[in-house]
């Protein structure tokens, strides 16, 4: 194998590609990217055996071929090269070294053979569908801090992604939740997604999602079988141009059911009240300075026109901060996580915020002050 390609391109490609490869790995073929150059282009690839990334880069082929070698060495390698620089990867006649070249700089990385490679896209998918990169980003940026780290409950360590009928419209649904807060998105459903399965998308796929899309007007292909996903993102075709090649991220499912969320939704929360988002953000930022570390507990205080917003640690002290908001109901006393007023709130996109009340035992529904609103949050109640 033999090609040149722009230092821009493959330094971006191996930022793509390279972030799925762990730093430690107890089979050395996982450790390293697939680079395969045929057809003008070069194609890289990377995975480990749970998620896969593979994107093509413009090159001048003067042999085909391919090899591996290691992913986080020749990413570090390139990223180091001067801007604009042209890079030469070429393999050795022994069939163990690649020689990367670029001005007067060289470098030799040992190599393992293309064969040993696994690959993680083998099988059929049963559903297709497209939709714009903005609006999935904007589905996972909404509702990615309430998955759950719990190891236990595996199938709440993702987003579970589905199709249902919502006042006569079919929506794309996004929902996560750890059993204290749930957090549930959604768009118009694109043509080709009303018989898809629910299917719950790991965490750390969706923190890929998150990264491969920095071009807004992009699209993306979804394709989905019972126990993988594909997604294809692809850069707006602009005229005379040839069509872009695009990232492909393909990803095993978390085989579980996730649970009826429906039942956690309360539906008769008649106490509303609205807030300035901003400054409410930061009065719970400000007093929970105070709270301790492992509670982060605030109390919000009700009553007519008034919001308080109050910490006590018996081993620091205590906060207060006044806010003036809609509330016409009955005085109420509950009870917040800090940390997770301040993830909701930093999803919402009005100016103000509306919170939905039961009582100071029951689950609260936070959301835009619009209807109908595109995103809804519901958080569990604390001690205080």
């Amino acid at each position: 194998m033999k090609v040149t390609v722009e230092r821009a391109q493959l330094v971006k490609s191996l930022t793509h590609v390279h972030r799925v490869v762990e730093r430690r790995n107890t089979i050395p073929i996982l450790s390293n990217v697939l680079l395969r150059a045929e057809g003008g282009e070069l194609k890289l690839k990377a995975t480990d055996l749970d998620i896969e990334i593979s994107e093509s880069i413009p090159a001048m082929v003067e042999t085909t071929g391919a090899t591996t070698v290691p992913a986080h060495m020749i990413h570090d390698i390139v990223r180091k090269l001067p801007d604009g620089a042209q890079v030469e990867l070429a393999t050795r006649a022994d069939g163990a070294t690649l020689d990367i070249r670029s001005g007067r700089s060289k470098f030799s990385l040992q190599m393992l053979p293309e064969s040993d490679f696994p690959d993680l896209t083998a099988g059929t998918f049963s559903h297709t569908f497209t939709l714009a990169a903005a609006d999935l980003k904007r589905l996972v940026d909404r509702t990615w801090f309430a998955i759950s780290t719990e190891e236990t409950r595996y199938y709440l360590n993702g987003i579970y992604f589905h199709a249902v009928a919502n006042d006569g419209e079919l929506k794309f649904r996004a929902v996560a939740t750890d059993g204290h807060r749930l957090a549930r998105a959604e768009i118009v459903a694109p043509h080709g997604a009303e018989d898809m399965p629910g299917v719950i998308v790991p965490r750390k796929t969706v923190g890929e999602i998150q990264k491969l899309v920095d071009d807004p007007e992009a699209v993306v292909t979804v394709e989905l079988s019972d126990s993988k996903i594909r997604l294809t993102f692809a850069a707006p075709v602009k005229d005379g141009d040839p069509a872009p090649v695009g990232i492909v991220l393909t990803s095993k499912l978390i085989d579980g059911t996730f649970p009826d969320y429906g039942r956690v939704i309360p539906q008769g929360n008649d106490k509303l009240m609205r807030v300035e988002r901003g400054d409410f953000a930061t009065a719970v930022d400000r007093v929970s300075t105070i709270s301790s570390e492992r509670g982060r507990a605030v109390k919000l205080t009700m009553a007519e026109g008034r919001l308080v917003l109050s910490v006590t640690n018996p081993d620091s002290g205590s906060a207060s901060e006044e806010l003036p908001v809609e509330y016409d109901q009955e005085p109420l006393d509950i009870g917040f996580n800090s940390r997770y007023l301040l993830d909701i709130a930093s999803q919402l996109e009005t100016e103000t915020a509306l919170f939905r009340f039961s009582d100071p035992g029951s689950p609260t529904l936070i959301s835009d002050d619009v209807e109908p609103s595109s995103a809804l949050y519901v958080l569990m109640p604390m001690r205080v």
